[in-house]
């Protein structure tokens, strides 16, 4: 087949293709809406040395994943519960949080994800207010010019994080037109093996044909 045959082959079917979309992304439409919205509250904190040491500093690159072990603890869960008084257990509250560090940006990022956005912004807020009380209780015992200091940035706005609806929409639509297509050309395979005339018996056994049996017509 050649670009024009597949062009004709779309254009003649290609009902179908537009139907799948339609159903395809209809249904992730009614699905998302379906689904409890869920929003992610983040808080960052930037962690530096006290004073500009390269060496201090490439340290700091190392131990920062340390850092996010420590806050990521039943232990620390179990302070924000407390403080915030939440109606869940540590292990609950840990699966509703993400915590990265990025060495390039001495940062860490705490992401919550929970169906009160309010909620999730103060959970955000005091878990990285942890790192900060737990960073100025160590340079307690150090000299100024040895501390590493945790300092929060911004305060969390949170946002819905799932579902997506539009990129699910989307992901849909695109499922529906690669189903159609497929649904499509199957069809168009199938249809292939069957002889519809006089001229195409003729061109695929490369000689002519000298009767044709007409169809029976009832009594």
């Amino acid at each position: 087949m050649n670009l024009f045959e597949y062009g004709r082959i779309l254009i003649r079917r290609g009902w179908m293709v537009a139907l799948a979309v339609i159903i395809t992304a209809g249904a992730a439409f009614a699905y998302s809406k379906t689904q409890t919205p869920i929003y992610r509250a983040s808080q960052k904190v930037l962690v530096q040395p006290s004073r500009n040491d390269l060496g201090l500093a490439e340290t700091l690159r190392i131990v920062l994943r340390s850092y996010v072990e420590f806050l990521y603890t039943d232990i620390q869960a179990k302070k924000i519960i407390e403080n915030l008084q939440l109606d869940m257990t540590p292990g609950d509250l840990r699966s509703d949080v993400t915590i990265n560090s990025d060495p390039t940006t001495l940062t860490i990022q705490i992401d919550v994800d929970l169906e009160n956005p309010d909620m999730a912004a103060q959970v955000a807020t005091a878990w990285g207010q942890l790192l900060v009380d737990w960073r100025n209780q160590q340079n307690s015992d150090l000299r100024r010019e040895d501390r590493i200091e945790a300092t929060m940035l911004d305060s969390p706005q949170p946002g819905q994080y799932r579902p997506n609806t539009r990129v699910n929409v989307i992901a849909g639509a695109v499922l529906g037109a690669l189903i159609g297509g497929v649904i499509v050309f199957v069809m168009e395979y199938l249809a292939s093996n069957i002889l519809k005339s006089r001229e195409e018996l003729e061109h695929l056994i490369a000689i002519p044909v000298l009767a044709v049996i007409p169809e029976g017509r009832g009594e």
